[in-house]
């Protein structure tokens, strides 16, 4: 087992139904060059159980402390199901972006079930009226729990995922993997118990971190509005937090940001991305 930082426990703690905090990378896939023109489910599916072993993430859930009194553990999962987390669906006719965007906005909204490994693949076919998309694409959509991943590790998960050539090889790695099987509470509590006893600031800041999250969590749920941070004029951004999400997107020419990117010495291209958003929010 492995102890979550003080940072990702609070991704935890913070998590509401409202606000559920996990990070979704969208991809596209053009089948062009697939052997024959096109994929199949069960060949994504058997990509995904190839590579598994090349990233912790997959396969580890998290085993949370009786009471909260301390932060939680990734455990190797015994009860992993690989196609309990990657799924197919299908647009229906005429396949179009608004139908793509109402589907991605239904998922998103939708929390992570914390008892399994925290991520889910969505593998969207029937992307038939979308421009700039080739005849017979398919999108994959992901959902990863924030206390799973960072920048570091979420490019991991992607690179795991994708070979950067063509034509590699096969994926060849053993896979050393091994369920953990988990403790009891009471074991899990006496752990806890002695590290509070000797990590007595610990405790403290622990006990001040549970305190804000449940009362965020129970402001959320009574239907308070959230703070606006002295924002006065009622804008989107500033009210309520629902459980319901809007998903759009706007297609760039990376040649068009690097043009931005280089308007500011020393500026990147992640600049100039945040710049866009910011600016039309």
């Amino acid at each position: 087992m492995q102890q979550l930082s003080p940072l990702d426990a609070l991704f935890v703690y913070n998590e509401t139904r409202n606000a559920p905090l996990h990070i979704s990378p969208l991809m596209f896939y053009d089948v062009g060059t697939a052997p024959g023109g096109f994929v199949r489910f069960k060949d994504i599916l058997q990509t995904f159980r190839s590579r598994l072993q090349r990233s912790p993430v997959f396969r580890r859930r998290l085993l949370t402390v009786p009471g909260n009194l301390g932060y939680p553990y990734w455990i190797e999962d015994e009860d992993f199901d690989l196609e309990f987390h990657v799924r197919h669906l299908a647009l229906p006719k005429p396949g179009d972006w608004r139908q793509f965007c109402i589907l991605i906005s239904r998922l998103h909204g939708r929390p992570l079930d914390m008892s399994r490994p925290p991520w889910e693949a969505y593998i969207i076919e029937g992307l038939d009226n979308i421009p700039g998309l080739p005849p017979g694409s398919f999108a994959m959509y992901m959902k990863i729990h924030h206390s799973a991943i960072d920048g570091a590790t979420g490019n991991q998960i992607i690179e795991a995922l994708h070979d950067l050539q063509p034509d590699a090889p096969p994926v060849n790695t053993p896979d050393l993997w091994q369920p953990e099987p988990a403790p009891s509470p009471a074991t899990l509590a006496r752990r806890a118990l002695r590290d509070l006893r000797r990590q007595p600031r610990q405790a403290v800041e622990l006990g001040r971190q549970i305190l804000r999250a449940r009362s965020r969590v129970r402001v959320g749920f009574d239907g308070q509005p959230f703070a606006s941070h002295d924002v006065n004029e009622p804008l989107r951004f500033n009210s309520e937090v629902t459980p319901h999400r809007v998903f759009g997107g706007l297609h760039v020419e990376l040649t068009q940001l690097k043009a931005i990117k280089d308007c500011v010495p020393g500026a990147t291209l992640n600049d100039a991305v945040l710049a866009l958003v910011g600016g039309a929010m």
